[in-house]
């Protein structure tokens, strides 16, 4: 084959995702679950959907779909349950432990909008977090800023605590697909992007506990200066596959 047409077939492969990062080299984990989204509608039978509302938007499973290999969350100028604009989110209906997590999207949005993925346990429709333990935020993204977004970890169990907060830079996330990883073990807590260990976190003596994954955005006032931008909407995230490795 000639070095072109490897070069075509690599850009081919990385463009559909799929090439992928995995935990870190020796950890020992196996992929225990995944979602490729190569469907035509999400899988209910792995996911339920967000529906609360908050902050400015109101979540709804209307702006959930699976298209050309992606999940596709929806951010619009639309009035729900007395808020301007709606979002959307998927929350695994299985819990999991210790393991590496990871996802790979891209974000399609103007400002005013917090997309995230991260792990905590779900509780129904009670999206407050003031009864649950443990919160591993892989991506914290304000779409004020594209080149940056932020990992932190929450103990929930009072008093409440914030361990690690740290901004990272990044490319313009609008521009590509990046891979977020979080490795999660009692003593240690490690955040990944691309496969480089950006944040590590001691959790030695720290609450524990099984947790959801959530994939999510929604609108969110940023101040005078970073409202939402509804010259931009709608918007999207777009999820090209999301997967846990377990030992």
């Amino acid at each position: 084959m000639k070095i072109t047409s490897i070069l075509l077939l690599g850009a081919t492969i990385a463009a559909h995702g799929l090439l992928a990062q995995g935990p870190p080299a020796g950890s020992g984990y196996k992929l225990a679950f995944s979602d490729e989204f190569n469907g035509s509608a999400l899988d209910e039978t792995k996911w339920e959907y967000r529906t609360d509302s908050k902050l400015l938007s109101t979540q709804t499973p209307k702006n959930v779909t699976v298209e050309n290999g992606n999940l596709v969350i929806a951010l619009r100028k639309q009035s729900a349950a007395g808020k301007d604009y709606t979002g959307g989110g998927i929350i695994t209906r299985k819990t999991f432990l210790y393991g590496y997590y990871e996802a790979r999207f891209k974000l399609e949005v103007g400002s005013g909008w917090h997309s995230s993925f991260w792990m905590m346990r779900y509780n129904g429709a009670d999206t407050s977090g003031d009864q649950r333990t443990l919160e591993l935020d892989v991506v914290e993204n304000q779409s004020y800023d594209l080149s940056s977004y932020r990992v932190t970890t929450h103990r929930w169990s009072p008093p409440h605590i914030a361990v690690g907060g740290t901004k990272v830079d990044t490319p313009d996330l609008s521009k590509n697909y990046h891979i977020f990883g979080c490795d999660y073990a009692p003593d240690l807590i490690r955040y990944y992007l691309d496969g480089k260990l950006v944040k590590t976190v001691d959790w030695k003596g720290m609450p524990q506990g099984d947790v959801n994954i959530w994939l999510t955005s929604i609108a969110e006032a940023m101040g005078p200066a970073h409202g939402v931008d509804d010259s931009a909407l709608p918007g999207k995230m777009l999820v090209d596959w999301v997967r846990f490795y377990s030992k």
